[in-house]
This record gives C-alpha cells, sequence and structure tokens, in this order.
C-alpha cells in the first residue's frame, strides 16, 4: 500500500488514533497507528508531545515501525525532553522521539501516557481532525467522580460537565451509564490546507469537556457576563486623579470628538509594554512601582499593556463625561468567537467604542500607532463581549470598508534604448499596511524594518529590476500617510528585432495572484481587511522609439464584492499606466468562490499585459 483510494496523493494516513483521559485515575493516554506513503510522509516519525511541566508528565512511551515485508524495528532511543518556555512558575516543554528506520510503506505505531496531578482534573480536549486522513479513531473520557470538589482558577465550585463538539461527518457523542463519554468516528478528511482560510477554530472538527458552575449556555453567559462588566468597570474607574488629569487634556469648549481625539492622543504616548517590554519584578520594586490594579495606576505609571492602556482610554473619556464602552473581542487572526464553547478564557483584546455624533465609533487605543477611529484588522469582524447602557451584551465590530486601507505605489521610470532603467517609487500607505510597518519599526531597528521592507518590494519588481529601499516618512506620524522612498534600477526590457517588449503594469509582473490555480473550493475565504490598491505607473522612453502597443483599458466589477481597472495614455515621449483594484470584503462562503475565481482570472489576465516600443524609422539622405 503506497496510495490510498480514499485520500488520493496523500503522503501518509492515520490508520487509527485512540485518546483516553481518565479524571479519576488522573492520566491521558494515546495510541496511534500511521501509514507513511511517500517521502515526505516519512516526517511523521518524528513525535512531538507538548505539556506544562508543573502539573503534567509524559510517561511509558512506546513505539515501533514495522517494515512491509514485517520485520519489526523498537524504538529504543531515549525520548528528549525540551524546554520551550520557561519563567517564574511557569514552564512548558516538548517530549520528542523518532521512531526507527521509516521507509514509504512503513507502518507506525506508539503509544503514550501524560499523567497529571492528583488533585487536578483534565477537561479532555480531542483533536477529531488531523493534517493527514484518518481512518478510524476512538474517543473516550471518564469523568471525576467526585464533580463536586471540584474548582475553578477563583476557587469557584464547578461540579457540572459541559462539552462542545464539532463533527461535519454528525456523529453523536456517547453517554453510558457509568457517566463515561466515548466517540467513534471513520473516514475523517485531513484539516484543510487552503489559502486565505479563517482560524481553524471555525472549520476543525473537535470535541471540548470542561467542568462549569452552570448547567446551560444562555446561564453561562448572562451571570459570565456581569461578572465580566464589574471587573472591567471596576479597572476603567474615573477616579478623581483621572479626573484632574483630563481637565488637563481637554478644554471646556471642546466637542465631544474633539475630547475624544485628544484623549486618544495623550493615551497613544505612553508606553505599550506589548511593543516594548514588560518591566521584570525586580525591576518594578527597585523603581517602587506597584502591581497595577486599574487605570489610575496606568496612567500614574506611565506604562501598561495593550488592555490596560484601552481600559485608561475608556477610563479617561468616561472622566471626560464622553459615552464610550468597553469591548473585549477575540482576535480574529487566532480565532473566532464561539458562543457554545462557554469559556472568557477565548476573549482577547480590548477596545474601546465611544459614541460621537449619536454613531458608534470603535477605536483601538491598545494597538500601538494605530489612527483615531481604525482598528487592527484583526478587531474588525469580530466579536466578543461589551457594555452597553443596558449592561453586558454580545457584540460585533464593523466589518470594515476598503477606503479605510490604501496602498498606492508611484512609479517615474526613465527607459534607456537598450532597455535598461533608473527611477524612483513611492509607496503610499494608509490603514492596516501603514499600521504593520510602524508597529514593525517599534520592536526592531532600523535595519531589520529596512531589511524586511526590502524583501517586500523586491517580490514585485519585474526580473532584472532592483529596488533600494531609501527612507520613509511620517513613520512616527501615524495619523499621516505612510511614505517609502525606493530607488530603480536595472534592465527589464526584452529586445527581439527591432522591438522591446516592456511589462505594461510594472508592479504586477511578478504578481502572483491568489485564487486563479485553485478552481474550486469548499472552506471559507478570509482575505483579512477589505483594501484599496492604486498603481500609476510613468514610463519615459528614449526618442528613437515609439509605442507599438499599450495595455488595453479594462473596466471588471464583481458587484457588491470587488472592481478592477486599468488605463493607459501616451503623451509624446511618455507613457503613464495606471491600474486600480479594490474589493470590499473580508470573509466569503464557499458559495462565492467560483464569482471570485473568475474575477482574479481577468485580473491575472490583464496584468500580464505588455508595453511593447518599435525603433523608429531614421529617414535616409539623397
Amino acid at each position: 500500500m503506497t496510495s490510498d483510494p480514499k485520500t488520493p496523493g496523500a503522503d501518509a494516513v492515520y490508520l487509527y488514533r485512540e485518546e483516553k483521559t481518565d479524571d479519576n485515575l488522573h492520566y491521558r493516554s494515546e495510541y496511534v497507528r500511521i501509514k507513511v506513503l511517500t517521502e515526505k510522509g516519512k516526517e511523521l516519525a518524528t513525535v512531538r508531545i507538548p505539556y506544562e511541566r508543573r502539573s503534567f508528565k509524559v510517561t511509558d512511551i512506546q513505539g515501533r515501525t514495522i517494515h512491509q515485508d514485517g520485520t519489526i524495528i523498537p524504538l529504543t532511543t531515549k525520548p528528549s525532553d525540551l524546554t520551550d518556555i520557561k519563567t517564574k512558575g511557569f514552564q512548558v516543554n516538548t517530549m520528542v522521539f523518532t521512531l526507527p528506520s521509516v521507509e514509504v510503506g512503513s507502518i507506525l505505531e506508539y503509544r503514550l501516557q501524560i499523567r497529571y496531578d492528583d488533585n487536578a482534573v483534565s477537561s479532555a480536549t480531542w483533536e477529531i481532525q488531523q493534517p493527514y486522513f484518518v481512518h478510524k479513531a476512538h474517543y473516550a473520557f471518564e469523568p471525576t467522580k467526585n464533580p463536586e470538589n471540584v474548582t475553578n482558577l477563583r476557587g469557584d465550585p464547578t461540579p457540572n460537565l459541559m462539552y462542545t463538539l464539532a463533527d461535519g461527518n454528525g456523529v453523536k457523542m456517547q453517554h453510558d451509564i457509568n457517566n463515561r463519554y466515548s466517540l467513534d468516528v471513520s473516514d475523517v478528511p485531513p484539516l484543510p490546507k487552503d489559502d486565505w482560510m479563517p482560524p481553524l477554530n471555525t472549520l476543525k472538527w473537535r470535541a471540548e469537556f470542561y467542568y462549569s458552575a452552570y448547567t446551560s449556555g444562555s446561564e453561562f453567559w448572562q451571570k459570565e457576563a456581569k461578572r465580566w462588566a464589574k471587573d472591567t468597570d471596576h479597572f476603567a474607574n474615573p477616579s478623581k486623579t483621572l479626573k484632574d488629569a483630563v481637565a488637563k487634556i481637554v478644554n471646556p469648549g471642546d466637542t465631544d470628538e474633539q475630547k475624544a481625539r485628544k484623549i486618544y492622543e495623550e493615551v497613544m504616548k505612553l508606553d505599550n509594554t506589548d511593543f516594548t517590554r514588560q518591566k521584570s519584578s525586580a525591576e518594578r520594586k527597585s523603581e517602587k512601582l506597584k502591581d497595577i490594579r486599574d487605570a489610575e495606576d496606568v496612567w500614574t505609571q506611565k506604562s501598561g499593556s495593550s488592555d490596560d492602556l484601552a481600559l485608561l482610554y475608556v477610563a479617561l473619556a468616561r472622566a471626560a463625561g464622553l459615552h464610550v464602552y468597553p469591548m473585549q473581542v477575540v482576535n480574529r487572526d487566532r480565532a473566532v468567537f464561539d458562543p457554545s464553547y462557554l469559556s472568557l478564557s477565548q476573549l482577547d483584546d480590548y477596545i474601546a467604542v465611544v459614541t460621537l455624533n449619536g454613531k458608534d465609533v470603535y477605536l483601538d487605543p491598545g494597538q500601538k500607532m494605530c489612527p483615531f477611529g481604525l482598528l487592527h484588522w484583526k478587531h474588525y469582524y469580530s466579536s466578543g463581549l461589551r457594555l452597553a447602557d443596558i449592561g453586558p451584551a454580545g457584540g460585533n465590530t464593523p466589518i470594515g470598508v476598503y477606503t479605510s486601507s490604501k496602498s498606492e505605489r508611484v512609479a517615474d521610470l526613465t527607459i534607456d534604448s537598450s532597455g535598461g532603467v533608473k527611477g524612483t517609487a513611492q509607496i503610499i500607505l494608509t490603514g492596516q499596511d501603514a499600521l504593520y510597518w510602524r508597529q514593525l519599526a517599534i520592536q526592531n531597528d532600523e535595519s531589520e524594518v529596512k531589511k524586511q521592507f526590502n524583501e517586500t518590494v523586491r517580490t514585485y519588481m519585474p526580473d532584472g529590476v532592483q529596488a533600494e529601499f531609501n527612507h520613509f516618512v511620517a513613520l512616527s506620524d501615524y495619523e499621516s500617510n505612510l511614505i517609502a522612498f525606493v530607488d530603480v534600477s536595472g534592465n527589464m526590457g526584452t529586445a527581439t528585432g527591432k522591438r522591446v517588449f516592456l511589462p505594461g503594469l510594472f508592479f504586477e509582473a511578478h504578481s502572483n495572484h491568489p485564487f486563479v490555480a485553485q478552481d474550486k473550493r469548499t472552506t471559507l475565504v478570509d482575505v483579512h481587511y477589505p483594501k484599496l490598491e492604486i498603481d500609476q505607473v510613468t514610463y519615459h522612453l528614449p526618442a528613437e522609439y515609439a509605442v507599438e502597443t499599450s495595455p488595453q483599458a479594462a473596466d471588471i466589477s464583481w458587484p457588491n464584492h470587488a472592481l478592477f481597472k486599468v488605463n493607459a495614455r501616451a503623451s509624446g515621449n511618455d507613457v503613464t499606466v495606471s491600474r486600480t483594484i479594490a474589493f470590499n470584503f473580508s470573509i466569503l462562503p464557499s458559495k462565492d468562490y467560483g464569482d471570485l475565481h473568475d474575477f482574479y482570472q481577468k485580473v491575472a489576465t490583464a496584468d500580464q499585459q505588455p508595453l511593447v516600443l518599435t525603433r523608429a524609422q531614421v529617414a535616409k539622405g539623397n
């Protein structure tokens, strides 16, 4: 068996997986049997088991490789216990072992146990989908027989067992009279590997168990939202110190928007330890800094985490009399909010929602260098908990619009008679791209930022053309456009007889158009954020050449989703080619993928149009 008809072209398959968790005996066991089908599939011979070293221990590791002729080679080498993260009171390790003598066609087999403290419960999590096709799998969980003794980190009793199950095959969880849970599945497809996918928690088949103080989802969210609101309001309390501070920031005659902007500017000036460095306990002690417990502490110390600063903004805005509400969302670069998963741990970052002129304006004061009125893309089209006049409730952030994130590339290039090129390019960024480079510049030195920007620019330069980043303008002014100046030189013309062929769409000569190669798709498409891109390239041609062919005008529209335009105009020995593409969506359902594929096919065709020059005839004398 070197291929599997149920998953053609696969590098390996799981013949069988088994996971058992027992909260009475305090262990989890794994048994795995894998068939290697290609050279790449041999990578599965190396097994990595991450674990938290303080509370867990990986034991009883056994393994073997079975060759096609039946030869068995047992695992005899000692596994490596590698430290991944180590802080005071916390350590994450990875146990690593490699099964021996693996060949294409081999079967890999291993089993192990993960044991945990007798005073702990595990709350089993079953990752039903794996990177490769699973023929059969069995999962079992036996909860503790003494649930009345289970508490959460706050010390609250959590005697009720809850679970969520996402399984695309519609298999039902089994629950027997002995309070044991089990699940048997077969023919589980591999995890999707499409480009531009949303976070896998929206797609992945999985089951998650947890002990809870509640008996239903509605009860959980109602009571935990109230607790969340109480804690958040306590932190964002507009104390007298903060009211005195606000009196120096805003003027009595300021409008609400002016107040909101001035407070935002002051918060942005503070040290954001998520982008610099959080001080150690020893440093804080030597500087006599107490632990941050509320917004007043953040203001007094002029420093805090992203969440601290976001809630400080809420507190200061409240002190100024603004209608402002905190909101905590799930970061969309990591996951999507799942109301069936009854845990506040899925929430990530705080943002602020301020009412101006009767409308909610979403702000991101915890994101360093983020302009007023813009959210980091991971906070757009997200969900979580927010406060409002009626109390805490679930909430959604807006999708965002394409005009808020714009990339404009303008090049002025002189072409010589041999196809050589020399000139400059300006790359003007607003919105998400500008935010990305500004935040990168905070966390890295100048040489690293220059290196990464050069690497980005060179990906869309034509063959033979060199681009060298020169400098940024307004790198530290987050309310202005970010402008990058780039020097361009090299040779990009292809000469054939009397003709010279140049790329008509200069910046698209090497474009790797998404969604063209794949004609069908079953997963959602996530492009992160809507965007507008504008290119304008002016070619100054040598006097002895004339334009034979320039890029044809294009005007392609995908109603309510995207548009694309190309125009070329000649004036004397100058040719200017402009290109505009905009897409006004973040996430698309798979049913719309055909339209997306067709749109980008047309874009790709238009982007490959050449600019053809011919040498002018020279008049001969008598």
